[in-house]
């Protein structure tokens, strides 16, 4: 057996989100040993192994892996409301992201997935650059059914967020030329889908700043905020569609039409002078006090993965499952459900390992809107 590589250990450390000190404890040894065993210059016994492998959810195998995890670099990274963060959370999320990038590789292997179909809209302000994209995917203005099945479609690879990320409600980045996105699936549906649209106008918006790191702060989120408002919500059709009295009661109904929450609505409204100032406000009181910022009223079906269904269908009917995955990258069953919105939890439980592709000819797999 090869010699353990160091730095899996400290991966699988961080991906727990545990100090050095944290994790000493919780092995009986001192921060030092935790520090020789992370640095290399000293390797823990078997039974200490096992004890990691234990405490972090990581199979033994892991640890000896050659192949380093795919580095995030952190100016290539959006995350929503990261003032929020800490270095812990961040670097948790990085993980998560660096382990998504070896399963959407694994896919890709067995699966001809679609190609990245993003333009590049920097030099567009967030309501026209929503309303180029909107007619260069030919979604005129009607409502979008399902934003990460339109994501999907163009080619952004969609993940769900750990729990160990509970705390970052989305984030999106590009790797080896693939746009990513992932979305925290503990919050309302409607705030996801929100999200999801704001990493998108990352994606469209932001691709200069994201590759070298420059200008990411308040405003530029708050530009994605807008771009995602815009896309959900196309200004000529909020127009044309508006209540009769601007409460709650109506609200409701064209809070469903457009599958966005009560308060994103009526932001929108004030967005584009619809509403006055007193009206948007007394929305936002009436909003609060029937508790309507912290759970949604009537939420909708939260939305998931086509693409990984898909995938998760076809090795069903192969006899495969989430074990061939976990198993193929040495990771535990658990990281594969967390990052799947745990679809894979519906496949097939068979032994054995999974080896050599399948379906990776035509026809692809192929995903609505």
């Amino acid at each position: 057996m090869s010699d353990i590589n160091p730095k899996q250990i400290s991966f699988a450390r961080i991906r727990r989100r545990l100090t050095k000190a944290q994790f000493a404890k919780e092995l009986g040894v001192t921060s030092r040993s935790v520090q020789n065993y992370e640095s290399g210059a000293s390797a823990p016994d078997t039974e200490m192994l096992a004890l990691m492998s234990r405490l972090l959810n990581f199979p033994q195998s892991f640890f000896f892996v050659d192949d380093e995890m795919p580095e995030i670099q952190g100016h290539a990274v959006s995350f929503r409301k990261l003032s929020k963060m800490t270095e812990a959370m961040k670097a948790c999320a990085f993980a998560a992201g660096s382990i998504a990038f070896r399963v959407n590789q694994w896919i890709e292997d067995r699966f001809d997935l679609p190609t990245a179909d993003l333009p590049d809209l920097s030099d567009l302000a967030p309501e026209e650059a929503a309303a180029t994209l909107r007619r260069a995917w030919g979604l005129g203005n009607a409502p979008i059914s399902n934003v990460v099945h339109l994501l999907e479609s163009k080619g952004v690879r969609v993940f769900s967020l750990a729990e160990e990320t509970r705390d970052v409600d989305a984030f999106c980045t590009w790797y080896e030329g693939k746009p990513f996105v992932f979305l925290n699936t503990m919050k309302s549906a409607e705030r996801s889908r929100f999200d999801a649209a704001h990493e998108l106008g990352h994606l469209v918006r932001d691709v200069y700043t994201m590759q070298h790191g420059e200008g990411h702060g308040p405003e530029m989120e708050r530009q994605a905020d807008a771009f995602a408002s815009a896309f959900l919500m196309p200004e000529d059709s909020v127009i044309s569609n508006q209540p009769p009295a601007y409460t709650i009661k109506y609200l409701m109904k064209l809070k469903h039409y457009w599958g966005v929450s009560l308060a994103a609505l009526a932001y929108r409204y004030r967005s584009l002078e619809l509403v006055s100032e007193w009206t948007y406000r007394s929305l936002c009181i009436d909003i609060a006090k029937n508790g309507y910022r912290t759970s949604e009223p009537e939420p909708m079906e939260r939305e998931t993965s086509q693409l990984l269904s898909k995938v998760m269908d076809s090795l069903r009917d192969h006899g495969k499952g989430r074990r061939e995955i976990a198993a193929s990258l040495n990771l535990s069953v658990d990281e594969i459900d967390a990052l799947t919105f745990q679809l894979t939890k519906l496949s097939v439980v068979s032994g054995g390992a999974f080896s050599g592709p399948i379906r990776k000819d035509p026809p692809k797999l192929r995903l609505v809107k």
